[in-house]
């Protein structure tokens, strides 16, 4: 199973990074239907940090990303699945299949959460480098500022219009 097909799954929810109920069907090889009605019957192995059910304007927002529906209009609210709830469905989809695609799944949400916390990592580093270079081109912006000014009080004071006594000495 390659991870890039699965992390092309996987969705931010409620804050929450899920996958949902009819891909993970898809890529178990059985039906919506099946997965729902397993996970129904095993409900409280389900709580919410582990699977919710989005709501209407969830699954609105869900279609505008998505473009086209890959689920094609169901009548059922589709359930949204968190890396903990994936791996509660292992222990009631125990077939190899399931077995297999739960390791693959597992480890894409492992690999995304690895590339959030480098992702922090490198943006707290720009941000210390940011501060300490904004600093240094302040300074640099102000001592260019300063030479600008007095390079413009320069032209204008020898622009300026004299006044005064103005003496006539003839050369001989």
């Amino acid at each position: 199973m390659e991870a890039q097909t699965i992390q092309s799954k996987i969705h931010e929810i409620r804050g929450f990074r899920v996958m949902l109920d009819y891909d993970l069907a898809l890529l178990y090889g059985t039906e919506t239907k099946v997965l729902k009605q397993a996970v129904k019957r095993n409900r409280l192995r389900f709580p919410p940090d582990f699977m919710f059910e989005l709501n209407l304007k969830e699954i609105k927002n869900l279609r505008s990303q998505i473009v086209t529906s890959s689920w094609g209009g169901s009548r059922y609210k589709p359930f949204a699945f968190t890396e903990q709830g994936v791996a509660m469905l292992a222990s009631i989809l125990n077939s190899p299949k399931a077995i297999k695609v739960n390791i693959a799944i597992v480890r894409a949400f492992v690999l995304i959460r690895q590339l959030a916390i480098s992702n922090r990592d490198i943006r707290e580093k720009l941000n210390q480098l940011e501060v300490v270079y904004n600093k240094k081109f302040k300074d640099i912006n102000s001592a260019l500022a300063y030479l600008m000014r007095e390079d413009a009080i320069k032209v204008a004071h020898e622009k300026r219009k004299r006044i005064g006594f103005k003496i006539n000495v003839k050369k001989k």
